[in-house]
């Protein structure tokens, strides 16, 4: 587990406990099914179980905990099926977005996706593994902008929380670093191509890499 945290002033101690749990089971420091014991957290951390609580009520809306009445609360995580429905919505809609991308995307948004991914590939070199997780977040943003879909961009936005919990598993390991950094930049260079198939092709190889990285960080395969 975790070192004794030493928790800042710029945040509020629920979020931080929320963070150090949140972490762990990402990580895959709980094993889906496993209890998490707020007694336990409360003495490795020195503090009251009243911020434990609530930051449990925040992870459980997530979707990360399980709270079972009087039993505790139990890390959920991600089973095979999880990552299967998840990555199936998200190839079908981001498919159908970078096609729409291609007719409509802007030359300033161009510019600002080349710029996302110049940051991404300058914290990558640095390892900055939290950092280029941003940045991809980003990244995508601006993909789905440039769709002029209020639907789509909605629809795609809703389930970032999802994606979210999938990419930082994978995140955590910087080894992945390269290979999304050069998957990124063939879907770039394909919508600045405005090549429509094979803006479609490199984000299909892209999920479908995704799906891998995820499935052995969180042991499904």
């Amino acid at each position: 587990m975790a070192e004794k945290k030493e928790f800042s002033s710029s945040f509020s101690l629920t979020d931080e406990i929320a963070d150090i749990v949140r972490d762990r089971i990402l990580k895959g420091e709980y094993e889906i099914g496993e209890k998490i014991k707020e007694n336990q957290i409360a003495s490795e951390l020195k503090v009251s179980r009243t911020p434990i609580r609530d930051a449990f009520k925040q992870l459980e809306n997530e979707g990360l905990i399980d709270y079972v009445p009087n039993r505790g609360c139990f890390a959920k995580g991600f089973t095979q099926q999880d990552v299967d429905d998840i990555y199936a919505v998200r190839t079908a809609l981001e498919q159908l977005a970078v096609e729409r991308a291609v007719q409509r995307i802007t030359e300033e948004e161009l510019a600002e996706l080349e710029e996302q991914w110049d940051l991404m590939e300058f914290y990558a070199k640095k390892k900055d593994s939290k950092k280029v997780l941003e940045l991809n977040t980003s990244f995508h943003d601006v993909i789905y902008t440039s769709t002029r879909s209020r639907f789509m961009a909605q629809v795609l936005r809703s389930y970032k929380d999802y994606i979210d919990k999938t990419r930082k598993s994978v995140f955590y390991d910087d080894t992945y670093l390269d290979a999304i950094l050069v998957e990124h930049r063939e879907i770039m260079e394909a919508i600045k191509a405005r090549d429509r198939e094979k803006a479609v092709a490199a984000v299909s190889f892209h999920l479908k890499r995704s799906q891998d990285r995820a499935e052995t960080m969180w042991n499904l395969k």
